[in-house]
């Protein structure tokens, strides 16, 4: 009879240790995706960013996060191929929890962003790649990851350069940009609020009670957003403009409101981020789980709620401890960053997300908010970009499947030897 620690499959205590290591990884590394932006625009210090965006990915991964474990678990690879070796399938999902993890913690060290998802993926190509043979790998899929390295970019800085200059046209250009803001301003709250709410109801709120259709989803966040955007005009109109010191900026009032737009954006992208991303480290869990237990390989592997509690601390113990190496990356390297530079960053990844979503194109947060962050830089001249920063994220980018594939493989003959009875 197997050997268990309170009951429990050593292989689960091993699978639930790796997945916290997994979701550690998310937090140290794929946070800045929601939180960068508001460091480098100085709309929040690094230690409040980090304390909300532990909040908001938190409750994202715990309360709505159970709903796209089956997409990593199945799609790159068919799991009922190892319907007559059930245990080749738990050695390979934990190599790709060590793999991707190990991955990340590399990428962070060097402060690069890359993509938690491509790295889970790339580690499933791997161990599938060496225990079902080349052929069991979805290519096409793995065809539409890479594909998805120039559109995820591509859609969210031409989305950020076109909101950029519209911020800058009605309310930056004008010869009192605080009136313009409070005229300006109440649009800006209802696109913010409104894509909020179509984020959350695409990406964050699938798993629990909540099923509405296009139509309704639409209807829901427009209402969100025109209430929104009633009570920013009530709270714009009673804004006295504070008197100006000598050497201070005529925008520093205006750049204000924009800062708490920007907080706003990163919030709920922090929520959306938790609710899906959450599933890159439960996912793989969740099959060993359910494998070492007997369930069917064809089913959905249920999620229980202790795996989305490993997940959501793991991500918020990342984010505290390493976090701040890639949030300076996207908030302070790439460009100079102001509040409204950053919210039209944000924007445009909120925007880009749901467009994605509801058009099924593959695309990566992490891509998108760099690509975002590159696109309000373009918008003040090619010379406001760092060209070295984005050369090496941009190689980070390439080298993340194949890393991950070949760190998979490595993992994937050691647990086998490892666990093999």
């Amino acid at each position: 009879m197997e050997a268990t620690l309170l009951g429990i499959s050593p292989i689960i205590w091993i699978a639930g240790a790796l997945a916290f290591y997994m979701a550690w990884g998310i937090g140290a590394n794929d946070v800045a995706n929601a939180m960068g932006t508001s460091v480098g625009s100085g709309s929040l210090t690094i230690r409040r960013a980090i304390i909300i965006a532990g909040v908001f990915e938190f409750t994202g991964a715990f309360l709505a996060g159970g709903h796209v474990t089956d997409t990593v678990r199945k799609g790159i690879l068919d799991t009922t191929e190892f319907a007559a070796n059930p245990e080749l399938l738990t050695y390979g999902m934990l190599a790709a929890l060590a793999s991707a993890a190990t991955l990340l913690l590399g990428a962070t060290r060097l402060g690069l962003p890359v993509s938690t998802t491509h790295s889970i993926v790339g580690a499933i190509v791997g161990f599938g790649a060496v225990s079902l043979g080349a052929d069991a790998v979805n290519w096409g899929k793995v065809a539409q990851i890479v594909a998805s390295w120039l559109t995820s970019p591509l859609m969210g800085g031409t989305l950020a350069f076109g909101i950029f200059h519209l911020v800058q046209y009605t309310v930056l250009g004008r010869d009192d940009p605080m009136d313009a803001a409070k005229k300006a301003g109440p649009f800006f709250v209802f696109a913010v609020v409104f894509m909020i709410g179509l984020v959350t109801m695409f990406k964050g709120l699938k798993h629990v009670a909540l099923d509405l259709d296009f139509v309704e989803a639409l209807g829901w966040a427009a209402a969100l957003g025109a209430v929104a955007a009633l009570i920013a005009r009530f709270a714009l109109v009673r804004i006295e403009p504070q008197p100006f010191e000598e050497g201070q900026s005529r925008f520093r009032d205006v750049e204000r409101v924009f800062a708490v737009l920007v907080i706003m954006t990163a919030s709920s992208v922090a929520f959306a981020h938790g609710s899906n991303d959450v599933a890159n480290a439960i996912g793989p869990l969740a099959t060993v789980v359910n494998n070492v237990q007997g369930v069917d390989l064809a089913g959905k592997a249920p999620v229980a709620p202790w795996m989305l509690m490993v997940g959501g601390i793991g991500i918020v113990i990342g984010l505290g401890t390493m976090g701040y190496r890639v949030i300076e990356t996207i908030g302070k390297r790439i460009t100079e960053l102001t509040p409204s530079r950053a919210f039209a960053a944000e924007l445009a990844a909120a925007t880009t997300i749901v467009l994605a979503s509801r058009l099924g194109i593959p695309v990566s947060t992490t891509h998108i908010l760099v690509g975002s962050v590159l696109g309000v830089g373009l918008a003040r001249g090619i010379g406001a970009l760092d060209g070295r920063v984005f050369g090496k994220i941009l190689l980070s980018w390439i080298a993340t499947l194949p890393i991950s594939a070949g760190l998979s493989i490595f993992f994937y003959f050691f647990f086998k030897g490892l666990l093999s009875p």
